[in-house]
């Protein structure tokens, strides 16, 4: 799943996930499973709102180091 980031059309971080949920081009959500609950979570609860597929990784070094930046991401969406 993560090989899709490098390739596939993105946005990171969580006011640009959130903004993509809100207009409809999210199509999948990766959610780095040590970042803070309180960046995550409301994200991950509008993913459910929207019926938007999320996805856990490990960490935010992998989530930033899959989709090409040098720094670590708390969440991530591949978009339309």
């Amino acid at each position: 799943m993560l090989t899709n980031l490098k390739t596939a059309k993105k946005v990171t971080g969580a006011k640009q996930v959130t903004r993509a949920l809100k207009n409809g081009s999210a199509q999948r959500v990766f959610l780095a499973d040590n970042a803070d609950p309180r960046v995550t979570e409301p994200v991950a609860d509008l993913c459910q709102e929207q019926g938007v597929e999320t996805v856990s990784v490990p960490t935010m070094a992998a989530l930033g180091a899959a989709c090409g930046i040098a720094v670590g991401s708390a969440v991530a969406a591949i978009v339309e």
